[in-house]
């Protein structure tokens, strides 16, 4: 039996409504669904197949950030009507104000090459920074969330990801999850997202 918020999550997720922020609730997600991939048989649920594999990288990604113990209020995971996406805060993946690899942003970033590996996915990275954190080489946000997509997609590629299957957008801090200029705001937009999604929806739709 599927609980009854895990039920409205459902309703909720597969009538559209799917662009879940999970910054200030879950670190997984706001949405029930999201929130216990790990306790529901699909094989009960009335869903499609794109459903059904969204379903399946949502559990897959819990999974995997759990077992790399992540500070949770660093990560969240979210889903829209074509792939899902994982948010990882900076400060995780990066040495401030730097393209310098962290040892738990590489542990995360080794999770996303095998789920590359195990799936047949294409991947968006998607690069915010805080236009404070930047500093030369950096001259704006724009730069630095621009070089920290890039280095994310060149490691997948170094190791054997096909380039045609990924691309990278920078936003600089013009989408901050939360509004403002506090260190908290700014902390929250300093973050990657790495929005997987199917080989055949490659058009605008994923680049937002």
């Amino acid at each position: 039996m599927v609980p009854e918020d895990t039920r409205a999550g459902l309703a909720a997720y597969f009538s559209g409504e799917r662009n879940f922020d999970s910054s200030t609730t879950s670190p997984i997600s706001n949405n029930p669904f999201i929130q216990n991939t790990d306790k529901i048989d699909t094989r009960d649920l009335k869903i499609n197949e794109t459903e059904r594999s969204h379903y399946a990288i949502a559990q897959k990604l819990k999974q995997m950030l759990m077992a790399d113990a992540v500070p949770q209020n660093s990560t969240g995971i979210s889903a829209d009507d074509v792939g899902v996406q994982l948010r990882v805060n900076s400060d995780v993946m990066f040495a401030a104000g730097s393209i310098e690899f962290l040892p738990q942003g590489k542990a995360v970033l080794d999770d996303v090459l095998k789920m590359l590996n195990e799936y047949n996915l294409y991947l968006v990275v998607r690069g915010h920074a805080d236009g404070n954190e930047a500093k030369p080489p950096f001259a704006s946000a724009w730069e630095l969330s621009g070089a920290r997509a890039a280095t994310l997609l060149h490691y997948l590629a170094d190791n054997g990801v096909k380039p045609t299957r990924m691309r990278g957008i920078a936003y600089g801090d013009t989408r901050p999850l939360k509004p403002g200029i506090t260190e908290e705001s700014r902390a929250l937009n300093r973050r990657v997202e790495f929005h997987f999604h199917r080989p055949e929806v490659m058009s605008y739709s994923v680049v937002y």
